[in-house]
């Protein structure tokens, strides 16, 4: 049986990828931050699913998770590693705390490289002789290429977590092992319900307090109407068993829309639109 990490695995897109996995006869091991949600998913799931207890932006806590790991899967290794981690912060950049934006990166970027960095010997290189290497998928976001508004360092850790993507990908032919991006559009998903994502009184009293309800309420509204978990959980699991990947997916709800267009119109044209939609 093969052996799969998926980070942030609790709720949301993390929560689909592993019932996919273990669906199709994986071993899933799955990083969460609370006893609870390990019990719930070990109880839902079965034997195969293993929870491992880490915060991405603990070090020592993910090194040893992936000690555990490789006690487990011995010379089996991981046929992948699922970066699905990250955390969502919202408000106008110029009256946003440095510590929070600081923090977005912390965990949407750094800490991305660290699990990596931490996973990657369970790969196997293709120099190991008794197994293939696996594949890294690194879930960015429809914001690694499209910038909207109050969201601009969410914005700017999906842009430079899929720069990094990048170069990895092309460090790591030397071992055989490829980095795929994917980037999911609206998915119904808890991520924008948290108080780092939704906590706008802090704004209330700033210019932007008209812009930031329209905002508000145009987020909640598409991510109520996404894909479920699921959808896209089946679609990572069709990318991350085909044959000859892409380099970089999207799967976004009315790709002409919400993808293409805002990819294709002059910046200038874009700019207008949102300034009509949220009353900038």
């Amino acid at each position: 049986m093969k052996a799969i990490l998926v980070t942030g695995a609790s709720s949301g897109i993390g929560y689909g990828i592993v019932k996919e996995f273990a669906k199709h006869d994986y071993h899933v091991f799955g990083s969460v931050r609370k006893q609870e949600d390990g019990d719930r998913l070990k109880t839902e799931i079965g034997s195969q699913f293993t929870p491992l207890f880490f915060d991405v932006t603990d070090s020592k806590a993910v090194q040893d998770a992936a000690n555990k790991v490789s006690a487990r899967v011995s010379d089996a290794g991981l046929a992948g590693l699922i970066n699905n981690a990250g955390i969502a912060t919202s408000g106008p950049l110029i009256h946003q705390s440095l510590d929070e934006i600081r923090w977005q990166f912390e965990v949407n970027v750094i800490a991305q490289i660290g699990v990596i960095q931490a996973f990657l010997p369970l790969l196997k290189a293709r120099t190991s002789p008794k197994s293939h290497p696996g594949r890294i998928i690194n879930i960015s976001s429809v914001a690694g290429k499209i910038s909207s508004p109050f969201i601009g360092a969410y914005v700017g850790s999906k842009h430079a977590f899929e720069g990094i993507s990048h170069s990895l990908r092309r460090e790591l032919q030397l071992y055989g092992i490829d980095v795929i991006i994917i980037r999911p559009g609206a998915v119904n998903t808890p991520i924008w319900d948290k108080e780092s994502a939704q906590d706008m009184s802090r704004y209330a009293q700033t210019e932007y307090a008209t812009s930031l309800r329209a905002f508000q309420k145009y987020m909640l509204g598409i991510g109520k109407q996404g894909y479920s978990s699921d959808v896209v959980g089946q679609f990572i699991r069709k990318v991350f068993e085909a044959q000859k990947p892409k380099t970089e997916y999207a799967i976004v709800p009315q790709p002409v829309r919400n993808w293409l267009i805002p990819r294709f119109l002059p910046a200038r044209w874009l700019d207008k639109i949102i300034s009509n939609r949220f009353n900038l």
